[in-house]
């Protein structure tokens, strides 16, 4: 079917408005910026309000890692707002020169940074994703269509309508109409939409793979291992799991596989369920670590899918290994190219585990959930790409532009 005439014109005047957007200086985008964070504070608790429709929406069987990705909190909504300050504090990468040369006949060259253009943004479920994604989209001079889940849907509307206050009604569209036909089709016009974010769960991301007829910046699953080494410390050790698997379970970069040195795991396996037992962890484990936690609640045999599963939840994979080469194997059969850490004294094992890892960030003696736009001072992010071209880690501002070049002549023709 074609796609909604009311989409298809909302979308059609964003993207007649391009050029104007374009135009705008880094004073002007910075202000209102600045002006939508001070807004978002003011009315936070009419925002609130209104994700509380979204959460007693929910069925009762909904997983508390769920409900917590759609709720907000006056400690959000800070932190919402303190995002946007960063965006607008952050240079603007917009006609940013890259290089610049002189040809031999006169020309002169520039490679400049370009916005990308109009942004599809799918999401599910995370309010907070609609404030951090326009920020960036906006401050890099792109223009951006949000579409999120219909769980979302209160929330989502009391953000826009604050977006539209302070920004005006052609900075962004916000689709509130949730039929997922509307999706399939906008995803087909490539005449309409220059790029598509993903950013959801794994039957999202392949519906976008098998349809869009654009460019994809993809954000996967997050399948994020943690490796301790025979001589880790680990009181240490304890710290970063626990901080990467208890601090909020279902997200990206939380951890979902601890793979442990043998020589250690007698030790560190009751250390770490002492430490993790408050919250009700349950283990997924091997043979050799169920012999170690035996007599302990919640630990069971880890079976085959165990490994490759993202469970975004209270539950961990637990693997003994005989030495860096089996970790490293192993991640590199079942990890998602997202975020991996080692916790180790030796700095040969830490860099030999990060030159050899392919992922996104991979981390030495830290935890995983510092993968995120917002700790990494790039303001927030419009996910994490865990593929190989235009970027990867996380998206922020200056990977939402693209090289262009600028050619200044004094009447020069090519022989």
């Amino acid at each position: 079917m074609p796609l909604n005439k009311k989409i298809e014109k909302s979308i059609l005047s964003l993207r007649q408005g391009m050029r104007t957007q374009r135009a705008l200086t880094a004073a002007q985008k910075n202000k209102l910026l600045n002006d939508l964070a001070t807004a978002l504070v003011n009315e936070g608790a009419d925002i609130i309000r209104a994700n509380l429709k979204d959460l007693k929406s929910l069925k009762p069987s909904t997983i508390p890692s769920f409900r917590d990705r759609l709720t907000l909190t006056p400690s959000r909504i800070d932190g919402m707002a303190e995002s946007l300050r960063q965006v607008a504090a952050l240079p603007d990468p917009v006609n940013e020169v890259l290089e610049q040369k002189t040809l031999d006949n006169g020309l002169r060259l520039k490679k400049i940074r370009a916005p990308l253009g109009l942004i599809l943004m799918i999401f599910e479920s995370r309010p907070n994703v609609i404030l951090e994604a326009f920020s960036l989209a906006f401050k890099s001079g792109n223009s951006i269509v949000l579409r999120g889940g219909s769980e979302s849907k209160h929330s989502a509307k009391a953000l826009y309508a604050l977006i539209k206050k302070i920004m005006g009604p052609s900075a962004f569209y916000g689709v509130e109409d949730y039929d997922r036909a509307h999706v399939a089709e906008m995803l087909k016009r490539k005449d309409l939409i220059d790029i598509v974010v993903p950013r959801g769960g794994e039957k999202l991301i392949e519906f976008v793979q098998k349809s869009a007829m654009m460019p994809i910046i993809k954000n996967d699953r997050g399948l994020c291992h943690a490796y301790i080494a025979g001589d880790a410390d680990l009181d240490m050790a304890v710290k970063i799991v626990t901080n990467a698997k208890v601090q909020r379970p279902g997200v990206c970069n939380s951890l979902e596989t601890v793979l442990v040195h043998e020589a250690v795991a007698a030790k560190f396996l009751p250390l770490l369920y002492a430490a993790t037992e408050d919250v009700g962890l349950s283990w997924k484990t091997d043979a050799a670590g169920l012999a170690i936690l035996k007599g302990h609640a919640r630990v069971a045999k880890a079976g085959p899918k165990a490994w490759d599963t993202e469970y975004l939840d209270l539950i961990l994979n637990c693997r003994i290994v005989k030495n860096l080469d089996e970790a490293l194997s192993h991640i590199e059969k079942h990890g998602s190219k997202h975020s991996e850490t080692i916790v180790t004294k030796s700095e040969t094992d830490a860099r030999r585990f990060q030159n050899e890892i392919d992922a996104a960030v991979v981390y030495w003696n830290a935890s995983t959930r510092f993968t995120d736009g917002f700790e990494f001072g790039l303001g927030g992010e419009l996910g994490i790409s865990t593929q190989k071209l235009h970027v990867r880690g996380p998206v922020g501002l200056r990977e939402l532009t693209t090289p262009r070049w600028i050619a200044d002549g004094t009447g020069q023709v090519r022989e």
